[in-house]
């Protein structure tokens, strides 16, 4: 991000936007203090909070992080909301009062004592929301925090900090691709692209008069949808996974969704879908082969077997490269290599497939989901959805049959958004099979995916 300059008034709710990679990220870490010092990077100009540099006033400012894990401190729900306000000495009664609204707020109905490695991604988001709610900041700053929400949970959200706008005048900046959800609480729009600040005002001024010019630069601007895949071209083939009666869990002992019946079909789209903590994540983790199942049955045909067996979880790793491959929820989960392009080669390599081969499939890759540019970049220095693209990738370049995603277009501008889409549409239409655990009823749509409703 360069030659970036605006001034935002206390009790201003504004809305960031830009495409994929712009540093919307970079900026709300700034402002709330935390980039780091020069050894960790450059910076040029002032970024300043009530007239004083941001990092001196570390506090001032609560911020929810793109990814909920990384903001996880403390071992229990309650303990973990109370953390911030503990670090501003807030007396205790003060602090547990706080804990216990915040949590109201944002709908994590769960007990104060649950352990926090036994939450859901869904879960984890309101959990980072509740803990900055809690500190009461003057500026509230939030990235994505709805993008692993179900609908009820956006809503939830979306409410709980409208509601602490009002009682506190609490000045607010938020990043988020569902450009929708906040345009009814926010009065200004900022959006970042290549020369810096290139679009500032009211959101109708804003994304009336830009709304075309935004949307081909990849912002989501209501009512300009992104381009769609064409439907598939033949009716599905062989089924490839069955269960049925399945149980799966991630401790033993806890199932967390029970009686699944489902197939899995070459050449078809199956999308999980679901409120938080229904268990659909561990459901994903289970049919690629990850974990077993609890209870029922899980089956792989010998048109995904190939001599393999019957039960992928008792696969090997090099078996399950070509047969199934997995996106987690968190990108920082399965990122392996020092550059971008050779996390790309790490599963071809794995398969020995020559260097001409690799190479061919790699540079395929890069060019399709807009990474040649970050070739030699370190993956953890990408955006949310620079990274969120590059495990997709990393997951194509040894071409499973079965491809499980989770949350598979999280973070993505709706120029990339469409380009996946359309990378995982064309898969399904060679015969593969795409199985992906979602909120975003977009991609159930595009991708004409059968969909399986977990509970909760």
């Amino acid at each position: 991000m360069r030659d970036v300059s605006f001034e935002i008034g206390a009790g201003e709710r504004v809305l960031l936007l830009g495409a994929s990679g712009s540093g919307k990220s970079t900026l709300l870490h700034g402002l709330a203090g935390v980039l780091g010092g020069d050894e960790e990077g450059e910076a040029e100009g002032e970024l300043l909070l009530d007239g004083r540099p941001a990092a001196d006033v570390r506090g001032r400012a609560g911020l929810v992080l793109q990814d909920p894990d990384s903001q996880v401190i403390l071992a229990r729900v309650g303990d973990d909301v109370a953390f911030g306000c503990e670090n501003l000495g807030i007396p205790r009664d003060e602090t547990w009062r706080r804990v216990d609204e915040a949590l109201a707020a944002v709908g994590l109905d769960v007990p104060k004592d649950r352990p926090t490695k036994h939450l859901s991604g869904g879960q984890k988001q309101r959990l980072a929301l509740a803990g900055a709610l809690a500190m009461r900041p003057g500026l509230l700053v939030l990235d994505e925090p709805t993008a692993n929400l179900d609908p009820q949970g956006v809503a939830d959200v979306r409410d709980a900090v409208a509601g602490l706008l009002d009682r506190t005048g609490t000045t607010f900046m938020v990043v988020e691709h569902r450009t929708e959800v906040w345009l009814p609480i926010v009065d200004r729009v900022i959006v970042l692209g290549d020369g810096g600040v290139v679009a500032d005002g009211t959101p109708a001024d804003v994304l009336g008069s830009n709304g075309r010019r935004l949307a081909e630069a990849g912002v989501w601007v209501p009512g300009i949808p992104p381009a769609m895949p064409a439907p598939p071209a033949r009716p599905h083939g062989d089924v490839l996974l069955s269960a049925r009666g399945l149980a799966v869990e991630r401790l033993r002992g806890l199932p967390v969704a029970t009686g699944v019946d489902l197939d899995v079909h070459a050449g078809g789209a199956l999308a999980i879908t679901g409120p938080n903590g229904a268990g659909k994540t561990t459901l994903g983790l289970t049919l690629a082969g990850l974990l077993p199942p609890a209870a029922g049955t899980l089956r792989a045909t010998e048109a995904l077997a190939a001599g393999a067996g019957p039960a992928p979880w008792s696969w090997r790793s090099r078996e399950l490269l070509t047969r199934i491959g997995t996106v987690f929820q968190d990108p920082e989960h399965q990122l392996l290599a020092p550059t971008v392009r050779e996390e790309l080669e790490v599963g071809p390599r794995a398969l020995r497939l020559g260097e001409a081969e690799t190479a061919r499939r790699v540079d395929e890759l890069l060019g399709r989901l807009r990474l040649s540019s970050l070739a030699r970049a370190n993956p953890y220095t990408l955006s949310g959805g620079e990274k969120r693209r590059l495990t997709v990738a990393a997951a194509l370049a040894t071409r499973p049959r079965v491809l499980v995603l989770d949350e598979p277009t999280f973070g993505q501008d709706s120029v990339t958004w469409a380009e996946l889409v359309a990378l995982l549409a064309g898969l399904r239409d060679e015969g593969s099979a795409i199985v992906t655990i979602t909120h975003d009823a977009a991609v159930v749509e595009a991708l004409h995916a059968r969909r399986v409703e977990l509970s909760g």
